[in-house]
């Protein structure tokens, strides 16, 4: 489907609004083009010297005309821009929820700005279009036939005079719509720039500030803002240029019907009043013939939009539910990886990221990994959720592969904690329940006790209530990180996965953390991602990632003993550690 036909599906939801705002701009068009009618027999009385009570009976009925025209047209563009405005929350809704649908590596190769100018700027667009845009797209052509009609009525030749300008005004809009498309498209390709350059920069300040480099980001944003103000003084050209040509070729008709026109009065071919009713109607198009040109950039901006939008739309959520998802999870082992392979590009294993990953973690149990940075032990995590698929190979939870489970369910059996913490704009409360509703003070009060963060939350201004910023900017790395796995203890979900998220939590506090853990992983299964041995050492079993393949499993004593690997990074941390007491 494309982008105009996604929107003509919006349309048809509101078509019965869209429908009577037709008929009330049918009705609008209606009484106005006879008030033209009205003067010319008003004229007309006057010069062959009729009753001023008839003069005064037509003025009247021209003024009761144009409160009747003004009720309706108020009415039609109620409805229409109404409807238009629902679209747009329909849109945006629509479009909200397919980007929640995308997979994690969608986001990878997008830029934050770009997607939320496409949400916000180009459904803005779309929804001038379905408003303004559709209300002048039937209003001009009834205005026009209706105008043509009652001429043609009048005089057939001065009819035509009148219209001769009408050919360069076709030859015009051709000229103007593509390139006003063109332009469009520019315009919002580089406000999504602008909008990339500013999310980016205050994402990253500390990082700006840090490196003295707040000078170079505002020449370099000043550099976008000339090049959107730049595209944006083109399109505005455009659309200044296409009403002045509008009105000047509506100009030349009112110039055509006074030359010819009064030559055939002085002839006595026609009335002075023929003429005042001839003008009139074209002073009656002037309005719609200028407001075609503004309707016209209105669709080809709109289109623009759709097109831009319809990008994200066509985006296949790679990682789906099932048909017909398993309805329940019954066995002894809960997490199996059977021969499992990842390559971010899944059609050659050629640089795959793990290879041919096979273990048994059952149920209640917990599983370390370790190895050194960049062997493939956050990627392993992340294919439990489904945040990644696996290239080849099977990933069970409880006897059931993965992707015959409904994602929900799946989820919901998982408590993730991602070694990247990421807090919401808002309390600290909110975050910890984010995820689980009805949740008690209690449970958050105890969840706090078991990651230690307690004693930070007492020192907070506000406590629990506390309001951490974009990204829990206002936390330390370590709060962060004990914010993120209490979050994820109050899921209750069964399995636990803990992705070297004591990363930035000194020793001491790692340690008082994972003894009161040891209570609560008793009742989980869990699967423990840490670059420190000392988290990993309690461990049922022990798997060394070296490049994405298992090179060694055992629990610690074993690895210890058997040399390898494992052995060496417990020994260079235990060097560290003895350097730091020194």
């Amino acid at each position: 489907m494309g982008g105009m036909g996604r929107l003509k599906s919006y349309l048809w939801r509101y078509w019965r609004r869209y429908f009577l705002g037709a008929v009330c701009l049918l009705g609008t068009v209606t009484v106005v083009m006879w008030i033209p009618w009205w003067i010319r027999e008003a004229v007309r009385i006057i010069e062959q010297g009729g009753s001023p009570r008839d003069v005064t009976g037509y003025a009247l009925t021209i003024v009761a005309a144009g409160v009747v025209q003004g009720i309706i047209r108020t009415l039609s563009r109620s409805l229409i821009f109404n409807a238009g405005r629902d679209i747009e929350y329909d849109l945006r809704n629509d479009l909200f929820a397919h980007l929640q649908k995308l997979p994690v590596s969608y986001y990878h190769s997008q830029r934050t700005g770009d997607l939320m100018s496409r949400v916000i700027n180009d459904i803005s667009a779309v929804r001038a279009l379905l408003g303004p845009g559709i209300l002048n797209l039937f209003n001009t052509p009834v205005y026009f036939f209706y105008a043509v009609i009652l001429m043609l009525s009048m005089d057939l030749r001065l009819t035509l005079v009148a219209l001769l300008p009408s050919p360069l005004l076709i030859w015009a809009v051709r000229q103007f719509r593509g390139k006003i498309m063109k332009s469009s498209l520019a315009v919002q390709r580089q406000m999504a720039e602008l909008s990339s350059h500013i999310q980016e920069n205050l994402s990253g300040m500390h990082v700006v500030k840090a490196y003295t480099q707040e000078d170079h980001q505002i020449r370099q944003f000043a550099k976008l803002n000339e090049e959107y103000q730049e595209k944006n003084m083109v399109l505005a050209t455009l659309r200044g240029l296409i009403g002045p040509c509008m009105q000047g070729l509506n100009g030349l008709s009112v110039m055509a019907v006074l030359g010819y026109g009064g030559l055939r009065v002085i002839r006595g071919e026609l009335l002075v009043a023929d003429i005042v009713a001839f003008i009139a109607y074209l002073n009656v198009l002037a309005w719609p013939t200028a407001a075609f040109g503004w309707m016209l950039s209105l669709v080809e901006r709109g289109r623009a939009a759709m097109e831009r939008l319809e990008e994200i739309f066509k985006a296949e959520p790679e990682i789906a539910n099932p048909a017909h998802p398993a309805s329940s999870i019954e066995s002894d082992v809960a997490v199996e990886f059977r021969h499992v392979w990842f390559a971010h590009d899944a059609k050659t294993n050629g640089h795959a990221v793990l290879k041919d990953i096979s273990f048994t973690l059952p149920k209640g149990r917990t599983l370390a990994i370790v190895g050194r940075t960049g062997a493939g032990k956050s990627t392993l995590a992340q294919l439990l959720p489904r945040l990644y698929d696996a290239t080849e190979g099977e990933i069970l939870i409880g006897g059931r592969e993965i992707r015959s489970l409904s994602l929900a369910e799946l989820r919901r059996g998982i408590g993730y904690v991602p070694q990247d913490p990421f807090l919401f704009s808002n309390s600290l409360n909110r975050n910890l329940s984010f995820g689980r509703d009805g949740i008690s003070e209690q449970e958050i009060l105890a969840a706090n006790h078991l990651t230690r963060l307690d004693r930070d939350v007492a020192i907070f201004p506000e406590g629990l209530a506390t309001v951490v910023g974009e990204r829990g900017i206002t936390l330390s790395g370590g709060q962060k990180q004990r914010a993120t796995l209490a979050r994820a203890l109050l899921t209750e979900a069964p399995m636990i996965v803990l992705d070297d998220c004591l990363s930035s939590v000194d020793a001491q506090t790692e340690d008082e953390i994972l003894r009161g853990f040891r209570s609560v992983l008793k009742e989980k299964t869990c699967l423990i991602i840490s670059h420190r041995i000392s988290a990993v050492k309690d461990a049922d079993e022990i798997l060394v990632l070296d490049e994405g393949r298992i090179i060694e499993r055992g629990t610690h004593a074993e690895l210890v003993e058997r040399g390898g690997l494992y052995a060496e990074l417990h020994h260079h941390q235990q060097l560290s550690e003895e350097l730091e007491q020194i």
